[in-house]
């Protein structure tokens, strides 16, 4: 199925359609729980990142403004469910066959990054620089695969890449 199919589902899904809800877990819950599972190590807080999103895509599926792709806008709130629980509850070691070890770098940065300096200028970026920055860099796909699931050509990615890195520069600096 296409994105269109997803907005179809999306729309079924305001309308109170738990199949719809359920044929959209099936087609975004596994690249979402593989992508989260590379930011967190803790196979539990993914899980309930997951579960949080589907509820909060049932919850307020009626609110998305049909802008962008579906799958963008559940990774949006996957993302921040997974930021969310560790605000709440830092890690301060995972256990993995007994032993304890320090939290991955990439999960103290997303657990940093809505605080101080960075995060402040990701915030005054445009929502459509915002949205690049955070797939190419935050969620690490190629330019491709961003525009793909931005719904934008690969061109315009770099396009706004380039005018996101320049406003960072300067908001940094």
């Amino acid at each position: 199925m296409n994105a269109t199919d997803d907005r179809e589902l999306l729309a079924a899904v305001a309308a109170g359609d738990r199949r719809a809800l359920r044929a959209l877990y099936e087609r975004h819950g596994p690249w979402l729980t593989l992508r989260l599972q590379r930011r967190c190590a803790d196979p539990d807080r993914v899980d309930d990142a997951i579960q949080d999103t589907f509820l909060a895509v049932w919850r307020t599926a009626r609110r998305w403004d049909g802008s962008g792709e579906v799958g963008a806008w559940i990774w949006g709130i996957a993302i921040r469910r997974l930021i969310d629980s560790l605000r709440r509850h830092p890690v301060r070691g995972v256990l993995h066959g007994g032993d304890a070890t320090e939290p991955s770098a990439e999960e103290a940065v997303l657990a940093g990054v809505e605080y101080g300096d960075l995060a402040g200028a990701l915030n005054r970026l445009s929502p459509e620089l915002r949205a690049v920055v955070q797939a190419t860099i935050l969620d690490d796909l190629t330019t491709k695969e961003a525009g793909r699931l931005l719904g934008i050509p690969a061109g315009t990615v770099k396009t706004r890449m380039m005018r996101a890195r320049a406003q960072l520069r300067e908001e940094l600096t």
